[in-house]
């Protein structure tokens, strides 16, 4: 067998996100086109200028035992929530090694995540000013890392081929994904947990998201507030959750006869050098992204059916991303349905191509765009094909899918599946 460019397919996935615990109640709310989006309760936000945000449906702590989450921040118990439905959904049935489907050595977790524990950082240092030293937890240190949602998933199903966590910001979970691609096509695992996760809603990520003028301000309508493509949009409205697939060499999804969803393409990579928080304008470095995908690809733009967009709900944002899809594209971006599901989750930053590749799998598997809401007012500068309100049939026939993500830093990462 030739260790590399091997064929890679998705035989499982796993969300917790604010629609709903688990992937099927995820995607029955974004059909529905339901929004996420409440008003923060509690005195620590009441003076805050955003004062919404899209919470998970569910707590953790109602699904987790409690001395996990004592031992873990809230980004890991999404990631391992999210982890465990997508491996079971796999079919796998125990860890590694004790299920003999899979050996750990041949197994790797990429479970990424933009901001990693910082509840954890801020709440611990809390702790410290008002109770002292000894109040201090023990875990801390291994609860705010990173690439604890990651470790913590590794250990869950004894991955030994690698565990890693690229960060780069609300592109995070989507390098993820491409990065477990690479791991599979190079042959140095058989199956990796991929994904990504985030839990940043905190007064002090609020604070400072608005203001650098990035959030919507819109408290008194939270279902509408987040509004890609809208004229009247005014930034993005911040989630939390996690979407984790399985992903695996076609080879050994066959051979021990698994269910596949679809095949994974590839992934194409950029940086805009351009500044640090701001998106570039011409879409110059996402137009790049998508052409090194192609270049790298068996990908022809007359396949591309579907697009989950990153469509964060800003102004300059969801421009550029429009000007460098026809820029690529050309005419073919007009049989693309292009669909903004953070309309309805929320920005999950770091966990946003997690959920938002779940979402794209499924678009594919059920042959089905979910909507995007709250598009009341079409932007004129948005020459593009959107699914708004309601949700779209998809041709029959070999189909394909893209899955863009973008963040702070100017990375751009795009995702593209193909239906088997």
């Amino acid at each position: 067998m030739n260790p590399t460019n091997r064929t890679v397919v998705v035989t499982g996935i796993g969300a917790t996100t604010p629609l709903g615990g688990d992937s099927a109640s995820t995607w029955e709310a974004m059909l529905a086109g339901r929004s996420g989006v409440r008003q923060l309760d509690g005195e620590r936000f009441a003076d805050l200028p955003v004062r919404i945000a899209a919470r998970a449906a569910v707590d953790p702590e109602d699904v987790l035992p409690r001395p996990l989450t004592r031992k873990t921040d809230r980004s890991a118990q999404f990631a391992l929530i999210a982890a465990r439905e997508a491996w079971a959904d796999a079919g796998f049935t125990a860890k590694a090694g004790e299920d003999p489907a899979v050996a750990p050595e041949r197994l790797g977790t990429v479970i990424a995540s933009g901001i990693g524990g910082v509840t954890t950082l801020l709440d611990q240092y809390d702790v410290l000013k008002e109770k002292g030293v000894r109040r201090v937890s023990p875990h801390t240190v291994p609860m705010l890392m990173p690439n604890g949602p990651s470790a913590n998933v590794g250990l869950e199903v004894n991955a030994q081929a690698g565990v890693h966590t690229p960060v780069s910001a609300c592109a995070s979970g989507a390098e993820a994904i491409g990065y477990a691609v690479e791991m599979i096509r190079t042959g140095r695992a058989d199956v990796v947990v991929a994904g990504g996760t985030e839990a940043a809603i905190h007064p002090l990520p609020i604070v400072a998201f608005a203001n650098m003028m990035a959030m919507s301000k819109n408290n008194d309508e939270p279902t509408k507030a987040s509004r890609p493509y809208d004229k009247g949009r005014d930034g993005f409205v911040l989630g939390e959750g996690a979407g984790v697939v399985i992903l695996e060499s076609a080879e050994h999804a066959a051979k021990r006869g698994a269910r596949v969803y679809c095949e994974v393409l590839g992934q194409g990579l950029s940086a805009d050098s351009h500044h640090i928080a701001q998106p570039e304008p011409t879409g110059r470095g996402i137009a790049a992204a998508l052409q090194n995908l192609l270049d790298s690809s068996d990908l022809k733009p007359s396949e591309v059916v579907h697009l989950n967009a990153h469509a964060t709900s800003t102004p300059q944002g969801d421009a550029a991303e429009i000007k460098a899809l026809r820029k690529v594209l050309g005419d073919d971006l007009d049989h693309v349905a292009v669909s903004a599901t953070k309309s309805m989750t929320g920005h999950l930053l770091g966990g946003a191509g997690g959920i938002e590749t779940v979402a794209t799998v499924l678009a594919l598997h059920h042959r089905t765009a979910p909507p995007t809401i709250n598009v009341d007012d079409l932007d004129d500068d948005i020459d593009a094909d959107i699914v708004r309100d309601e949700p779209r049939a998809l041709p029959e026939g070999p189909i394909a899918a893209i899955n863009n993500s973008f963040g702070f830093g100017g990375h751009n990462v795009v995702l593209a599946f193909r239906s088997v």
